[in-house]
Parts: C-alpha cells; structure tokens; sequence
C-alpha cells in the first residue's frame, strides 16, 4: 500500500521578507483604496494600532518575565535551602550512625571489664577502649588513681599514639587537679583561647604540649576514684559528643574500679590475718609449697623461720587480752620492717606463732638474720597499761636442702628446732 508523506511547509528568509513587505506596505494601500480613503490614513491607523499592540506584547511579556524571574529566584532559594537541609540532616544521619556505633560499643567494652576483677586488667580495658573509640589511637590516653593513702592522683596506665613517651606529670597537672578539684569533666578545645588555664603557665611547669583535652572523673556515690584522660597537641580535636562518650565511659569504669577494689579487699581479708596484717596460716602454706617448688627447678635454698613469743600468757594475764594483741601488732611490725630487704612470706602460724619463709637463703645466713631479728625485737619497747616492757621470742631454723627435701618436713623440723631454743632457756635461735 503506498505511502504519502506531508511536508511541512516552510518558508525561507526571502518569503518572510515577501510575507512582512505585503502586511506592512501592500496590504495597507489596498485597504485604503477598498475604503476609499486616503494611503496616508490607513497606513497611520495600522501603524498605530501595531505600535499599540507591540506595547502590549511587550509589556505584557516584561511582566511574565519578571514574575517568571521571581518564581525562578524563589524555587532557587527552595532548592538551596532543600540542599541545606538535605546536608543537615545527611549530617545529622552521620552522627547518629557514629552514636549508635559508640554507644553500642558500651555493650562491648561493659562485657570486657567485667570479664574480671583484676584492677590491671579492668584499667588496661578503660584506657585502651577510650583511646581507640574516641582519639582514633591520636594523642596520649591517661588514666590516673586515687591513691587512698595520701589523696592523691598516681599515673596507672598510659596510652600513646607514640611509642615511648614518658609521661613526667605522675601525679597529675594542674589540668587534672582543675578535674579533681570541681569533681566535674573537662573539655578544652584550644587551651591557648581557654580562660581557665595560662598557657605560659604549663610552659613554665614543663607539662607536655597540650592543645585540646577531653578529662572526667570516676564517680560513685560522690567518691572519686581518678581520672579519665585524652589530650592532644591539635587544637579542636575533641567535641562536645566526645566528653559526653567519655563521661559514659569513665561512668562504667568507675563502677568497675569499684568492684576490683572490693574484690582486693575481700581477697585481702581472706589471705591476710585481721589483727597483725601478715599472710594467714592457709595462705601462707599455699605459698611455702610454691616457694618449695622453685628451689627445687632452680636448685636454690630455701629457709624456714618459726617464731614463737615467749612467756606470751603473762602478758595477758598482767596486763589483758587487749596487751596480749598489741603485742602481737608490735612483733609483726618488727618482724616486718627488719626484713623487708629480703622479700620474705611471713604469716602469723597461730596464736603466738609466726613462720617466716625467705628464698635464696642457704642455712649459716638464715642463722645471721634470725639472730638479728632476735636481738631487734628485744631491744623493742612496748609499753603496756603506762608500764615500759619487752618481749622476747624463740627461734628455730630448717633449711631446703640442708636439712629436708620435704616440704612438710622442713615445717616440722622449723617447728622441733623452736622447741629446742625454749627448752634451752628461750629468747634463743636454734637450727634442727
């Protein structure tokens, strides 16, 4: 079936130029001659009404392009501000992905520290989880303790993005006294713009360059326990949202700082006498089998020492139970600052009995320090009811591997030469 196509009709620059000649010249004239009038008239009133037309059009086309113009700057200022929004929100997503993130991290880093009771372990957690979740592993992570003693702050743990720096401040800057003091977190963002602190000052103090610096106390129950520290030399390094992350975090660690040390002092009491503060009997035969262990693997001596306080029940019957126990504080102090040097396990045996293990010590030196201590404790004073008096003690010495390669021999042979040294008159050191 065929087919027809239509072509437009078009026309050139000569037709439009034949098309304007005819309306504007042509037909004027022809108009005039069908009214009979005069070329000039008609050619004025066509004229005249085009121009009043062309007016029109373009006043009316100078009013839809200003309002066009309008609409265009309005939808501009839409779309811009759109874009803004968009942006802001976008960033606003961005940091609640980051929230979520952090504080989910809570979950994590709250079943990490409680893994264990171990105060090393539960700091070590705090620091390097601090570090890693807010600073990036950038700057220096601190954590300082309140050491309970003296009340004050004692450098624990320490992370750093280089490897090797010494922190001098070990008890703490006048930035982390500033924390301790208002019992209160700290953000400083550049501390050369912040108030609170001369920066000629910490140059003067020798404290590390320090430019932004995120700080929060561990709390409980209005009881400081220390310090949570980030610091780094950028200025504008932390924010707002880190103190608070860190807040959270220092909040965590504080219950579980809290926990370590109930824990230490549960495990204290439990191994430790609660009158004389020396190692308990249990204890203490826990670590004499250990001691006994290593002298075997590494063939060295071991020695013994059983004291026992003589004519102890006098002082109670004289003076009261009360002497009998002040009595024994005072020979464990004694015993306990005579021989520190040598590292001993000592530990209150019973009653009136002390053992005192000291590794790497063959059995002519055990007799030397024995002597000692017995000539120490008396020359003692200790005064009782407002009366000036001393004790004495008896002594009996074994040694691994003089005299046993037994581990419960060497207790029985400590304890038959102390029976020896009251049989011989007391206040005396006898080897078995």
């Amino acid at each position: 079936m065929p087919t027809f196509r239509v072509k437009p009709f078009l026309l050139n620059s000569a037709s439009c130029n034949i098309l304007l000649f005819f309306v504007y010249f042509v037909f004027p004239l022809l108009l005039g001659k069908v009214l009979a009038a005069s070329p000039i008239m008609p050619l004025a009133i066509f004229y005249l009404s085009n121009i009043f037309i062309l007016f029109y059009l373009f006043r009316r086309n100078y009013f839809q392009n200003r309002d066009f113009q309008l609409r265009l700057q309005s939808l501009q200022e839409t779309i811009n501000l759109s874009n803004v929004e968009y942006s802001k929100e976008k960033g606003n997503n961005l940091s609640l992905k980051e929230k979520n993130l952090r504080y989910n991290s809570l979950a994590k880093l709250l079943d990490k520290i409680n893994l264990t009771l171990e105060l090393e372990s539960v700091t070590e957690t705090l620091a390097q989880e601090a570090f890693s979740l807010i600073s990036k592993n950038k700057g220096v992570c601190i954590v300082y303790l309140i050491d309970s003693q003296n009340q004050k702050l004692i450098l624990f743990k320490n992370k750093a993005e280089r490897e090797g720096l010494v922190i001098k401040a070990k008890e703490g800057d006048i930035l982390d006294l500033w924390v301790l003091r208002h019992a209160a977190p700290l953000l400083i963002e550049d501390i050369r713009n912040d108030f609170r602190f001369d920066p000629d000052k910490l140059v003067l103090l020798e404290i590390r360059p320090v430019s932004s610096l995120i700080s929060s106390p561990f709390l409980t129950e209005n009881k400081q326990m220390g310090i949570l520290r980030l610091d780094n030399q950028e200025a504008g390094f932390y924010s707002q949202d880190d103190l608070r992350f860190l807040v959270a975090i220092s909040d965590l660690g504080a219950i579980a700082i809290e926990n370590s040390e109930l824990f230490k002092a549960a495990h204290d009491l439990a191994i430790h006498d609660s009158l004389t503060g020396l190692y308990t009997k249990d204890y203490f035969l826990g670590r004499l089998k250990e001691e006994y262990k290593r002298s075997i693997r590494q063939v060295t001596p071991l020695s013994l020492l059983m004291l026992d306080i003589d004519f102890f029940k006098k002082y109670n019957d004289q003076f009261g139970h009360t002497a009998g126990d002040i009595v024994l504080q005072k020979l464990s102090k004694v015993i306990t600052g005579a021989l520190t040097r040598l590292n001993p396990v000592t530990s209150r045996f019973g009653g009136e009995e002390f053992c005192v293990a000291i590794a790497g010590v063959d059995k002519m030196e055990a007799l030397g320090i024995a002597e000692s201590l017995r000539l120490r404790i008396e020359k003692e004073k200790i005064i009782l009811r407002r009366s000036e008096t001393n004790i004495t003690v008896s002594i009996g010495i074994a040694n691994l591997p003089e005299d046993t390669m037994d581990e419960e021999e060497l207790i029985r042979k400590a304890d038959k030469a102390m029976y020896q040294a009251k049989q011989q008159g007391r206040n005396k050191v006898c080897p078995i």
